[in-house]
């Protein structure tokens, strides 16, 4: 036990702290730089939303009532999915 160089322990423990601050400040960064690159193509196309999903108003003329109620569910499955996600990407 008395071949460890503390000098050589505290050194490394250093390093790693050191990498995963900037590892996790890289992130934030990068983080932050999508979301500006986002917001500033949303302003350049104003009125349409990336995935936004729009369900259909009418049923299909040749379905009948058990596939049309299955494919509004679907759809309003659908809208409300892609309304959680544009929400979480505003946080």
């Amino acid at each position: 036990m008395n071949d460890i160089d503390h000098q050589q322990v505290i050194k490394w423990v250093i390093i790693v702290i050191a990498a995963g601050f900037l590892g996790q400040f890289g992130k934030s960064f990068a983080t932050y730089l999508i979301e500006r690159a986002r917001r500033k193509k949303s302003r350049a196309t104003p009125g349409k939303v990336e995935g936004s999903v729009n369900p259909p108003s009418e049923p299909a003329p040749l379905a009948t009532m058990s596939e049309t109620t299955e494919a509004e569910g679907k759809a309003e499955k659908k809208a409300r999915k892609a309304l959680v996600k544009l929400r979480k990407k505003e946080r």
